[in-house]
């Protein structure tokens, strides 16, 4: 699997520009990706925040995770367009019939594909090798454009997981 994904960032961003990541709860066919992909346009473009336009990018990553970014060293995001754009993704949520919103859901890489794993049954993963403390996870609690650059995709043992793994494997 690819897991290139930076070059597709906006390079012109500063460093801490905000992002938020929604993870769906299941692919997006190729056809929905593409339908997807202008809708993203078309919100950033008229992304406001007190009037002005923000700064921001949009992307499907990896067919399932939604990922929003606004550069405030250009316009700060205050709440109304931060709220516009959760009222996006919920859009999207029930215009696909898709989850974006569960965060007990986490994905991993495994057998060279994304599967999600409920939180409640990680113990289970763990118990059953089905993931280890090597295991790439997309951490999806990451802030800035930074953060995700570095540490979106890592290993489980350098995730806030760590605290989850089994005594045995550390």
């Amino acid at each position: 699997m690819n897991l290139e994904y930076k070059e597709h960032l906006p390079q012109e961003f500063s460093p801490q520009s905000r992002i938020w990541i929604y993870q769906a709860s299941r692919m997006f066919t190729i056809t929905e990706a593409f339908e997807l992909e202008d809708l993203l346009k078309e919100f950033i473009q008229n992304w406001k925040s007190h009037g002005d336009d923000v700064t921001g990018y949009a992307n499907l990553f990896f067919g399932r995770f939604i990922i929003i970014i606004a550069d405030e060293s250009q316009t700060g995001v205050g709440g109304c367009s931060t709220d516009s754009s959760v009222r996006f993704v919920k859009s999207i949520e029930q215009k696909f019939n898709t989850e974006m919103f569960n965060r007990q859901l986490l994905a991993f890489i495994v057998k060279d594909k994304i599967e999600l794993i409920p939180l409640s049954q990680l113990e289970y993963a763990f118990a059953k090798g089905f993931i280890n403390e090597n295991t790439l996870y997309f951490n999806n609690t990451v802030l800035t454009l930074e953060a995700l650059n570095s540490q979106w995709i890592v290993p489980v043992k350098e995730s806030w997981l760590a605290t989850k793994l089994p005594a045995n494997s550390h």
